[in-house]
């Protein structure tokens, strides 16, 4: 099993740090505020509001819960909620919590607004340089990717699952496999759908599927998996977090951290994992791989599929 530690260390010693009052003091007002959001999933409609409090700290910092919300464009109870992911009390708590930050950033020279957003967007950048590096140590031992890749390929068909937020995942893996593997079957839907692909892929000769869970992870995910189970099937899965009822659920789990800072998330890790996994399964029958790839370069030159040809 490979476990890549992903943000979540990382993100602990943050707030470690920002406790701290003296070191918290000396810190800019906007990486003061970013480390009061790390260590926290936020939804999309929350991080709409932490990007407004970045965006006009000063201002929103003295703002009431009603004023905050109609400016930002959601319901007061979304506030309270974003409050209550944060870890505090109620609204009151949070406002509490960001004045001295506001009144720090009146008192020195203020960021502009285009300077806390460039800032926002390289801390995001270099959370996922983080994801990475954290995927890069994880590969030192790299046994465990080559024994699934292994698997995956003699596993005729291979199964893909990805559902929702995930089905990019599925879909970019699936698309690749079929160059260097024989039947591969990417499920996006679940329910009675999932169910049946599962089983077909099963009585067909299938023996492994290959599943994606991102957050927000969807409960239909967690239904295909015993599915398969329950089928004869063995899952390997791609996610962010090693435990949980997805991990329980799968028969090797591979780990590594999504990017959290922007709207919505980003999966610069969980591309490159995928892609190791591509790499093991295309060295796992060589012969195959080489066939397939020159028949399938034979048929893109025939029917001109890219510019060039």
């Amino acid at each position: 099993m490979v476990v890549a530690p992903g943000p979540q260390a990382g993100k602990r010693a943050a707030a470690d740090d920002a406790g701290k009052g003296h070191h918290e003091a000396e810190a800019p007002p906007t990486a003061r505020l970013l480390a009061l959001f790390d260590g926290h999933r936020l939804s999309p409609t929350q991080r709409r509001i932490a990007q407004y409090l970045l965006d006009h700290l000063t201002e929103a910092a003295f703002l009431s819960i009603t004023d905050l919300a109609e400016r930002v464009g959601v319901s007061q109870p979304s506030v309270t909620r974003f409050a209550a992911a944060l870890g505090f009390s109620g609204f009151p708590a949070l406002r509490e919590a960001l004045h001295p930050i506001a009144l720090s950033a009146v008192a020195s020279s203020p960021d502009t607004h285009e300077e806390i957003r460039r800032n926002e967007l390289q801390a995001a950048v270099d959370a996922e340089i983080e994801n990475l590096e954290s995927l890069r140590r994880a590969l030192g031992d790299p046994s465990t990717v080559l024994e699934v890749g292994r698997e995956l390929a003699h596993s005729v068909p291979l199964t893909v699952l990805g559902l929702r937020i995930s089905e990019s995942l599925a879909e970019y893996f699936s698309y690749a496999a079929k160059r260097v593997h024989p039947d591969v079957r990417v499920l996006t839907r679940g329910g009675s759908i999932a169910n049946d692909a599962l089983l077909q892929s099963r009585e067909a000769g299938g023996t492994w599927v290959l599943a994606f869970a991102m957050p927000r992870y969807a409960n239909e995910t967690l239904d295909a998996m015993r599915t398969a189970h329950s089928v004869g099937l063995r899952v390997a899965l791609i996610t962010d977090v090693p435990l949980g009822p997805l991990a329980d659920e799968a028969d090797v789990v591979f780990t590594t951290g999504t990017g959290s800072r922007l709207v919505f998330d980003s999966y610069a890790a969980p591309v490159v994992l995928a892609a190791t996994l591509l790499q093991a399964m295309a060295d796992a029958v060589p012969e195959r791989t080489q066939a397939r790839l020159e028949a399938y370069e034979q048929l893109a030159e025939q029917h001109h599929f890219f510019q060039g040809d």
